[in-house]
């Protein structure tokens, strides 16, 4: 693995890199981060002793600051990594599927199939396909948000200035008006952000007095979310949504390298 080559190719985004081996008995885990220092942000990419880990940038795109990286794991292993800046901060995001060799692949690969369906549509301009504000769908982070103009809503069921979450205990986006239609009841909380049936909701409680304190929310896992109004998150620009939009989260869920990725949100 050339460090001075991935500095070099990381530089032309103008972002800072450092790679390092685990060492010691506190071990931050192995993969590839976003860390910060009194000059600001950076990558960071860490390796077990001895790993045969090997990292080497496929593609750069210097106007987007966007960079392709693939991870060689011993001799079969092979997973890509989308590295960029999206508004304000510095971001990894695992990249799923075969064939994907340009960060314009990246990009379009993280987006879900109702997207791209709607992208291929709507969109006329090719440059405009990976804005985060579109003929097709309006994007924060990792949430794209399609319009659903013949969405009909129980306006009994609306409810206000709740949150999204993929569920890693990452920052949660907090959306002014919110519909949930179909999907599991599950109970949420700092402790269980990927929540917990009643069952065992109800089994937590019964096992720890102190349980109830946890500042429990009812959501529903897995529904189709639709949201309107405002949507705000700390890294980044809160957004207007102007009528009902379906929420969609991006693929990195789907790539095996979301296990390498220790920053998330």
């Amino acid at each position: 693995m050339d460090i001075n080559l991935l500095q070099k190719n990381f530089g032309r985004m103008g972002a800072r890199l450092a790679v390092s081996r685990l060492e010691g008995r506190f071990r931050r885990g192995a993969g590839i981060d976003v860390n910060r220092d009194d000059k600001g942000e950076f990558f960071d990419i860490r390796v077990e002793p001895n790993a045969t880990m090997r990292y080497e940038v496929v593609d750069v795109d210097a106007r987007v600051r966007h960079l392709l990286l693939l991870a060689r794991e011993g001799d079969d292993k092979k997973n890509k990594f989308l590295c960029g800046h999206d508004e304000r901060h510095w971001f990894v995001c695992a990249v799923p599927g075969n064939g994907i060799a340009r960060v314009r692949d990246a990009m379009e690969a993280l987006q879900p199939v109702e997207v791209r369906l709607a992208v291929n549509n709507q969109v006329k301009r090719a440059k405009h396909r990976f804005a985060r504000r579109n003929e097709a769908f309006v994007r924060q982070g990792e949430w794209f948000f399609l319009p659903s103009p013949e969405l009909i809503v129980n306006p009994k069921l609306v409810m206000a200035n709740e949150p999204i979450s993929r569920g890693s205990g990452g920052k949660a986006h907090w959306c002014q008006f919110l519909y949930r239609n179909g999907g599991r009841a599950v109970m949420v909380c700092n402790r269980h952000p990927a929540g917990v049936s009643p069952e065992r909701y109800n089994e937590i409680l019964a096992a720890n007095s102190h349980a109830r304190l946890w500042n429990w929310r009812a959501m529903r896992r897995d529904a189709s979310v639709f949201v309107r109004g405002t949507v705000r998150h700390p890294d980044h620009k809160t957004i207007f949504l102007d009528g009902w939009h379906q929420v969609l989260m991006n693929t990195e869920a789907q790539a095996p390298g979301a296990r390498h990725v220790v920053f998330l949100d």
